[in-house]
């Protein structure tokens, strides 16, 4: 459980420099983890299940931070997106697009996928190559761009 000792540090090093942002993220992560933890089998969770959690909560804090940005609510926005920017710091380095494009290529020729009917077995397999790696969204524009 590094990730989670990781998050102790961090916490730590928040609190001695009073960044509140940084803190309130931190904690959101680790409450999310002990969560994760605690529900289910009792077993430790796995490094695929911590970057889900890790991956989900950038989402939202992105997700609220574009809504207040919509709602002209800058001063909501800034610290959503500045959570985000902290928790995406425990996330594995995210790929270019051009290195997706190239994923999700050799993945087609794989699966012999002709069509957008054939985008839901590339999107899974794409999908669980780069977990952690590619935000969604990305690799379904770049799946469908391909196979249409």
């Amino acid at each position: 459980m590094s990730l989670q000792n990781n998050i102790m540090t961090a916490i730590k090093a928040a609190m001695k420099e009073k960044d509140q942002v940084a803190l309130a993220a931190l904690r959101a992560v680790k409450s999310e983890l002990l969560l994760a933890q605690t529900s289910g089998s009792g077993e430790d969770i796995t490094e695929d299940e911590e970057i889900k959690i890790l991956s989900k909560l950038v989402k939202q804090r992105k997700d609220s931070a574009t809504i207040y940005t919509e709602q002209n609510r800058n001063d909501l926005a800034e610290p959503e997106l500045a959570q985000a920017k902290i928790i995406s710091q425990f996330l594995p380095a995210q790929l270019s697009e051009e290195d997706i494009e190239k994923v999700v290529a050799a993945t087609i020729e794989k699966v012999g996928a002709d069509g957008m009917k054939d985008m839901g077995k590339v999107m899974g397999i794409v999908n669980k190559q780069l977990a952690g790696q590619a935000d969604g969204k990305t690799i379904s524009t770049i799946v469908k761009s391909k196979l249409s």
